[in-house]
């Protein structure tokens, strides 16, 4: 017997509901399900452009694995240390200019257009204006470290700086985070902070007590998405270094690509982009997991 006060759902509600709802379910299926499920089947197989498809188990993932291929520990090796100091460093430095782009100053709408103003500029056109900003023999960049009695650099043209100075990149396109960052932080109830002030507070007091534990969900948000699309970073390294030099840039996604397009060996690259799914996957997990104990939300933490 149904509980009294409650109303059960006519059954033709559920069919309204799903004819309604049918064109996203059928585009998710045709353009994300099946895509899904097509390179999981091609990842264990040998398949290149033209042929048909030999299954082989598990052989591109042992291939990988084993370093039969030069490239897959270099790739692995670049995003890791790309993404650990770049997302990190972007979410510290966005949170910060966001902060301070809330203040009550003068040409505030202005300073705030000035930094989303990268973002609305394509992301190729970007790199290679940096690519010949940075030019090691004529770039402006070290004729102006030049003049002012400072060394110069390689840039993307040394092994050891090609990956610091991809990060720096990264830096000039934070203006996405820093909007988000500022519509949160004008979220924040003012009795908050009034409530500091009546206790002696300063503003370390306010940043480490109201500011930054009323921001959690939004730094846990802007992390998360940070961490996704750094692990995906392609177009800069394929724009200004080609994955060089000595394959010290050759980002994740970039080795996919190579291995896809160039080399036309669609099996392999079936697999290294489950292992990158995987990884995300994973990582976004434990992300989630771990954020029960850090983000605070007004009804509690995260459940």
């Amino acid at each position: 017997m149904p509980q009294a006060g409650k109303r059960r759902r006519p059954p033709k509600d559920l069919g309204w509901g799903l004819l309604f709802a049918s064109p996203v379910l059928l585009g998710y299926t045709l353009f994300v399900v099946i895509p899904i499920l097509a390179t999981l089947y091609l990842s264990f197989t040998s398949y290149n452009v033209g042929s048909s498809a030999q299954w082989i188990g598990f052989d591109n993932y042992t291939r990988l694995f084993n370093g039969d291929d030069p490239f897959f520990y270099p790739a692995v090796k670049a995003t890791v240390y790309y993404v650990g100091v770049s997302v990190p460093l972007g979410i510290i430095l966005s949170f910060f200019a966001a902060i301070l782009l809330n203040q009550k100053i003068a040409g505030r709408a202005i300073f705030r257009g000035i930094f989303y103003l990268p973002v609305i500029i394509p992301i190729a056109a970007s790199s290679m204006v940096w690519l010949w900003l940075l030019q090691p023999d004529f770039g402006i960049v070290n004729y102006a470290l030049d003049s002012i009695g400072l060394p110069e650099s390689r840039w993307l043209g040394d092994t050891t700086s090609v990956i610091p100075t991809l990060i720096l990149f990264s830096c000039w396109t934070l203006g996405n985070t820093i909007v988000i960052f500022l519509a949160g932080l004008q979220g924040i109830p003012g009795h908050l902070y009034e409530a500091i002030e009546i206790d002696g507070g300063n503003a370390l007091h306010k940043l480490l007590y109201v500011t930054i534990p009323m921001s959690s969900p939004i730094i846990f948000f802007n992390t998360v998405i940070a961490f996704i699309n750094g692990f995906q970073t392609f177009v800069q390294p394929a724009v200004m270094t080609q994955g060089g030099p000595n394959n010290a840039s050759l980002m994740y996604v970039l080795f996919l690509f190579n291995e896809g397009f160039k080399f036309s060996r669609m099996g392999s690259a079936s697999a290294i982009s489950i292992l990158l799914f995987a990884v995300i996957a994973l990582f976004t997990a434990v992300i989630f997991i771990f954020s029960r104990s850090f983000v605070y939300y007004e009804g509690g933490n995260a459940k």
